[in-house]
């Protein structure tokens, strides 16, 4: 992985100006770096974005905002809280950087997954649930956590 650290190398500092999200994609999670250190992904994790809605296969789904630098990640089903991350396209890839709550920062480096451009999308909810489908790639939260199936 000799290119994210490339990428790692050049992130900006936490709090700099940042892009909207795509209105609509599937990404899976190449890295996170916390606090400066490595480049790791120690789980696979695959985020989808419909919309403002979005699902997160670690266990929280809800609807993003965007201020004019970060998207605020506003998590309504599964684990409890907001994510605030700022954007930016490193080729096909989205680089996210952002401070924590408790002031650790982060990097992360989302690679998009294959969708054909005519493929369904669309985000579900009920009580306690969240599904988040982008093509083939959908995205379950409920109270028992996160998860993905490629249909």
């Amino acid at each position: 992985m000799s290119e994210p650290t490339a990428v790692l190398g050049r992130a900006p500092a936490p709090g700099g100006p940042g892009i909207p999200l795509p209105g609509r994609g599937a990404w899976l999670r190449r890295g996170i770096s916390r606090d400066g250190g490595p480049l790791a992904e120690p789980e696979h994790v695959v985020w989808l974005q419909t919309g403002p809605y979005f699902a997160d296969s670690r266990g929280f789904a809800g609807r993003t905002g965007y201020d004019g630098s970060r998207v605020h990640f506003h998590h309504l089903t599964g684990e409890p809280g907001e994510d605030i991350g700022s954007f930016r396209q490193e080729g096909a890839d989205l680089v996210e950087w952002g401070t924590n709550t408790d002031g650790s920062t982060f990097l992360e480096i989302w690679t998009p997954l294959p969708v054909p451009a005519d493929a369904p999308d669309g985000s579900w909810t009920g009580p306690g649930r969240h599904t988040v489908r982008i093509g083939p790639h959908v995205v379950h939260v409920d109270s028992r956590g996160g998860s993905y199936w490629r249909l």
